[in-house]
């Protein structure tokens, strides 16, 4: 365990953590220790296989757009409404929740999509993808009115952050399938965080930009005249390529999902219902993700619209995220783990 653990670590400095997470405070929901017994058959003789006896689950997610589909099911828990009695830790970065998870701290937590498959190749296959829960939040943006298309980037600089991540990855992926050479047609300027674009840019006349929400919301408050001029997501749905441009995932514990198969299946349903209402009710949602830590209300009303956050499970999410990491696969084999993880890694039921 402990090797498995100092692997992932090593790969959290090689990939993309796209939480596009903006700072706020700690959520109020903290793990608790495990302490639901064993229910063997013989004990669940008997019950309703569609109310099955709940148990403790304790969740982590990031602090940002991937996380932001749990918050009606925070809130249900918190009031004892929830079909399993759910904890919650809320994180700057992954490399806060995902020591936990692999070593049973967590049982499960929603991560960038790419992770969840390094995570799965450096633990010899003991993590599992429940669910996507957020598509593609990049977006190129500029100061002006000149980028139309991605055929308007040649010749520009762009400047992003993410270098040798799944931001990158993507882009140039996107570039070459639009005939634009991304060695030689663009000029990339990478920088650490979104802020130091929206520093340079608040010294600019025009400039383009990659950035994820919500900071591209954050950004559009401080620059008035910076606006999405290509949505990444609709370019890639225009390829047709049979994926998803994903960001998010939620992931399980295999262990924790053998053992608990119907509290998972109970828990996937309460989290659709979460997702739809993060969609539908997008002031009331803005205030819980507010609430709970995760963006401030302000801007979480705003950039809901724009973050794809969705609910995708089963064979539809195993054929999105086979075709979505096969891409990353492709680009760098490091960005997913190494090699495309195999059919186990889906959880199915």
């Amino acid at each position: 365990m402990k090797k498995a653990l100092a692997l992932v670590l090593t790969f959290l400095l090689l990939i993309s953590v796209i939480s596009g997470c903006q700072k706020a405070p700690e959520g109020n929901n903290s793990p608790t220790p495990e302490s639901t017994p064993t229910v063997t058959p013989e004990a669940t003789e008997g019950q309703d296989i569609n109310n099955p006896e709940p148990v403790d689950i304790r969740i982590g997610g990031l602090k940002g757009p991937t996380s932001m589909g749990l918050v009606q099911l925070m809130e249900k828990a918190e009031k004892g409404e929830a079909k399993n009695n759910y904890t919650f830790t809320m994180a700057g970065s992954a490399d806060e929740i995902t020591p936990k998870l692999i070593k049973g701290e967590l049982d499960m937590a929603a991560v960038p999509a790419n992770l969840a498959s390094v995570l799965y190749n450096n633990t010899e296959g003991k993590i599992k993808i429940l669910a996507v829960n957020t598509l593609g939040v990049v977006y190129i943006v500029e100061k002006g009115n000149n980028i139309q298309s991605f055929e308007d980037l040649k010749g520009k600089t762009i400047y992003a952050t993410g270098k040798g991540s799944t931001p990158e990855y993507t882009l140039r992926y996107l570039l070459s399938e639009n005939g634009i050479d991304p060695n030689k047609d663009v000029t990339f300027e990478w920088k650490s965080e979104p802020a130091e674009v929206v520093a340079l840019f608040s010294e600019m006349e025009n400039g383009v930009a990659m950035m994820p929400q919500p900071y591209v919301t954050v950004a559009q408050t401080q620059l008035e005249d910076l606006r999405i001029a290509i949505n990444l997501s609709e370019e890639w749905d225009a390829l047709d390529n049979g994926s998803d441009l994903i960001t998010g995932v939620m992931i399980v514990r295999k262990d924790f999902a053998e053992k608990y198969p119907e509290q998972i299946a109970a828990f996937l349903d309460e989290y659709e219902e979460s997702i739809d209402f993060v969609n539908t009710n997008i002031p009331e949602a803005a205030k819980l993700i507010d609430k709970y830590g995760i963006v401030k209300a302000p801007v979480a009303e705003k950039a809901i619209p724009y973050c794809n956050i969705h609910f995708i499970k089963g064979r539809e999410m195993k054929t999105s995220m086979q075709g979505y990491l096969n891409v990353l696969f492709e680009q760098n084999p490091k960005s997913i783990g190494g090699k495309l993880p195999a059919d186990d890694f889906y959880f199915e039921k």
